[in-house]
Formats: structure tokens, sequence, C-alpha cells
């Protein structure tokens, strides 16, 4: 078997040295192509302007807009829609010098850098989006996104940059929006409209079609559009009510750009789909003025990925298997493995399985039943020459000789073995060999 050792140690090497290539070129990184399973949603980049978010407001020049804010502290341009508690407000701001300037939402870039140029406003509010002199601020929750949606208050924006700009503790999550129960006057009109087969369109919202849409496997939404609620005032919240009077039904509520799901798995799904979609638009939506069609079709869409993802218990499409991926996890493991079975052998190889016998008295032993097997197999003169060297070994031994002397004589015959079992072809009979793996000699 030792014959065999060197061959396997050096594929244990060569297995190491090959996982170790594998799973590095693994790790390079390529171009990623995220499809959603191939979900038929809109993938088409929107140029500005193209969506009907922008305005025909026109702004006052930077030196009037400056003159402006040298009058007051607020300034708030025609077609403003943020709304906040002036009382919360000002008493964060004390006696600090902060100047707010207010603009419509759906300004062009070139009307955005105009109002940047205006160096005396403190904090600028463009629709909803909130900056300061440094940072902007934006919702980090799902039910901020909401507040200022529904009802464009900015009320916890502005308290964190006044803090900042004071360098004050951050008073986040200050909100002042409730939901109330629609009375039946509220809800009759609503659930008449969706009995028909038709959209609930109130008077102030923008939407006037429904997007088709594949989000919600086949089933068309229900869907009910209001404009933005009054700032400060509970806002009706159709979703459950109308989710009692059609059960197992999608439902859609929009108050201005903030749409809402009701229906089945809403527990698990409405949270995630809107996460996802105002994590992503909603910086945008705050700043434009898009009609609510275009955020219900994106919204939709949005659904439509998570959807083809793996929710609503769709199954998702068949991929193979692929042996590489499935395999890299044990990569490492399995070059540990082929690293401690080549160092394992490289040390048999060095030490030898078992102890060789040392002392003369073994070693003597040892090497006359070795040369006791040979004799039946060959009459070569160095098998001669050795059986004479072990006789004088054993009398050095009987007359207390040198341990030098008779290791000496020893070796000689050890030396003489080795070439008559060479000769013979007999690797097991190489007396390292038949020493280490035959009998275990003790002196």
């Amino acid at each position: 078997m030792n014959e065999r050792l060197p061959w396997l140690r050096w594929a244990f090497l060569s297995a190491a040295v090959a996982f170790v290539a594998v799973f590095l070129v693994s790790q390079s990184q390529g171009d990623v192509d995220v499809s959603y399973a191939q979900a038929p949603s809109a993938r088409d980049t929107v140029t500005e302007g193209s969506a009907g978010e922008l305005t025909d407001a026109t702004l006052p020049s930077v030196a009037e807009l400056t003159d402006m804010l040298d009058q007051d502290p607020v300034v708030r341009l025609p077609g403003a829609t943020a709304d906040w508690d002036e009382q919360r407000v000002t008493k964060a701001i004390g006696d600090a010098d902060i100047r707010i300037l207010v603009a419509p939402p759906g300004l062009s870039d070139k009307q955005r850098d105009q109002l940047r140029k205006v160096e005396n406003a403190t904090i600028r509010i463009v629709g909803t989006e909130t900056s300061g002199t440094t940072y902007q601020v934006t919702p980090d929750r799902l039910a901020e996104w909401r507040t200022t949606f529904v009802t464009g208050d900015v009320t916890s924006l502005l308290l964190t940059l006044v803090a900042t700009e004071r360098d004050q503790p951050d008073p986040r999550n200050v909100t002042t929006f409730s939901w109330r129960a629609p009375t039946a006057a509220e809800l009759d009109p609503v659930a008449n409209d969706l009995r028909a087969g038709r959209p609930h369109l109130a008077d102030g919202a923008t939407l006037r079609k429904v997007p088709d849409t594949e989000a919600f496997g086949g089933q068309q939404p229900l869907v009910a559009a209001f404009p933005r609620q009054p700032f400060g005032q509970p806002a009706p919240e159709y979703g459950p009510a109308l989710a009692k009077l059609f059960p197992g039904k999608p439902i859609l509520v929009m108050y201005g750009n903030w749409v809402e799901y009701h229906g089945p798995r809403a527990s698990e799904f409405s949270d995630v789909a809107s996460a996802g979609f105002y994590g992503r638009f909603g910086d945008r939506i705050s700043t434009y003025a898009y009609p609510q069609a275009n955020v219900l079709g994106t919204y939709l869409n949005q659904v439509t990925n998570v959807r083809y993802a793996g929710l609503f218990d769709r199954p998702l499409p068949y991929q193979p298997i692929d042996p590489l991926r499935v395999a890299l996890p044990a990569l490492p493991w399995l070059f540990v493995a082929c690293v401690v079975g080549f160092l394992v052998l490289s040390v048999r190889s060095v030490l030898g399985p078992r102890r060789l016998p040392r002392t003369p008295p073994g070693r003597l032993a040892g090497l006359t039943t070795l040369a006791i097997e040979l004799s039946a197999l060959s009459h070569a003169p160095a098998l001669t020459r050795a059986l004479g060297k072990l006789q004088a070994a054993r009398s050095a031994l009987t007359e207390d000789l040198p341990d030098r002397h008779v290791a000496a004589l020893l070796t000689d015959a050890q030396r003489d073995l080795d070439t008559v079992a060479r000769g013979l072809g007999r690797a097991e009979y190489r007396p390292a060999n038949y020493l280490a793996g035959g009998v275990a000699w003790r002196g």
C-alpha cells in the first residue's frame, strides 16, 4: 500500500487546487438580469415631462424670492401643497433665523435649480420634498409616507430639519394624521359605483381610467379614488369597510398619491407592496405632480413584479438545477478535507504508519525473519552477505560489543536485503516496508 500513497497524496493535492480554482472563479461578478420571472410589467425609462408630471407654474426671479424671504420667514408660492403644524414648527424654530420657501410640485430641473440659488432660504419644500441647507429629509416608515401623501403633512420632516439646523435632537415620527370610519352617506356612493362594475372617482380625483393589470391573477381590482384629504382632519378609512362589503375581492383605495390595498392576504401583502413601491418611487412622487393614473399604474406594475416573484401562491417558474450553484457551499469543506488528507499521507510517507524497530535486538529479529522469508525466494549473493552480517550482529550482541558496531552490521544487512527485494520486484519485502507494515518488533 505504501507505494500507492504518493499517488494518493498528489491526487488529494490536485483536487484541493481544483476546488480552490473553481470557488475563486465562481466569485467573479457578471451582469445581473433581474426579470421577476419575466413579469409583464412596464420597464421603460420615463423622461422628464413625458408623464404629465410637470406643471405650468412660473416662479419669481431669484432676487424676488430673496426679497420675499427677507420680509417673511415663510414664503408659500402659488400652487404649493405642503402643510404642517405651524404651532409645533414655530415653537421648534424659536428665535433661530430659519426661513422656509414652499413651492408647488411639478417644477422642472431648471426651476428647482433656480430655487437652490435663493441663498437665504434655510429650508426648501417642493411639493412635499423637504430639504435644508445640507440635507434632504425623507420618510423612513410607511406611516410617514402615508401621512405625507394623504394630507400633504410635512410636520415631521420640518421638525427634523429644524433640529438639524439648530444642532438639537431629532424629534422624528411626529404626525397629526388619523383615520375615522366613513359615514353611511360617504360609503354608499362608493359601494354603488363598485357594484355597478365601475371605479368610484370622487370630486377632485385626477384618475379617469383604471389601467389594465395582471397584478391579481386575472381579477380586476375594485378602485376608489379620492383627492388629497384636508390637512389636520381625520381621513375616512374606506378600505376596511369596502373589504367587508366585497369579501374576496382585491380593492385599491387612493387618497391623492397614496395607494392602499385591501382584500385577500392584505395583512401579509399590503405592507410589502407599499414599502417596495414608496421606497423606490416616493421621492419622485413627492417632487412631481403625477396624475393618479400614472401613480396607480406604476403601483400595479410593482404588485405584478412582487406577484411574479412568488407571492399569492403563484408557483415559481421551473429552473433546472445548477450543479455548480448547489456544490459551491461545499467546496471550502472539500478543499479542507483534501488538504488534511494530503498532510496525513505526507506524514505517513515520512514517518511510516508504525514505528520501525530501533534497538539492535528488535532490528536483528525483524531482519532475521525477513531474511528467512527471502531465502525461500532467492539465492542472490546479496542474501548470502546479509545472512553473514546478521550472524555477525548476533555474535556481537552475545559478546556485549558496543551498540554502534551492532547497528553498523544491521545497516549493512538491511541494505543487502533491500537489494534482494528490489531484484525480486517485491516491494512488500523491502526492509522499510516489511518492518513497518509486517511484524511490530520491540527490543
